[in-house]
């Protein structure tokens, strides 16, 4: 009997998951305490359109923004340092999120929320 094992092409991925229960969600909170437009954003992908920096690094406001909500801020300090501030996300926003000072709040809350 042949012991090999048959491979049928496929592959196992690893879980995807996200227990928002476990991540910390206070970030968002004094982020949106601070910025009150965050709670405006529908995630259109407005931004992410046309981000100057998405141009040249995988930067998305969008997906920092989702990432925000999730309370998955482990690599956000990293994301949010490609934004240029450039403002032209703000020009583009159908709900007037003012990404910019959002940007900064973001940067703001990380730093103090480091031990």
């Amino acid at each position: 009997m042949n012991k090999k094992a048959i491979i049928f092409g496929y592959t196992f991925t690893r879980d995807r998951q996200i227990d928002f229960d476990a991540n910390n969600h206070d970030i968002c909170k004094i982020v949106a305490a601070a910025e009150p437009s965050l709670n405006l954003c529908i995630s259109c992908g407005s931004c992410a359109a046309t981000c100057s920096a998405g141009l040249f690094t995988d930067f998305s406001l969008r997906q920092v923004i989702l990432l925000l909500r999730r309370g998955e801020t482990k690599d956000l300090d990293k994301e949010i340092s490609k934004c240029m501030l450039c403002g032209k996300c703000q020009l583009v926003c159908p709900r007037n999120v003012n990404t910019r000072n959002l940007i900064l709040q973001i940067s703001k809350a990380l730093t103090s929320a480091r031990p």
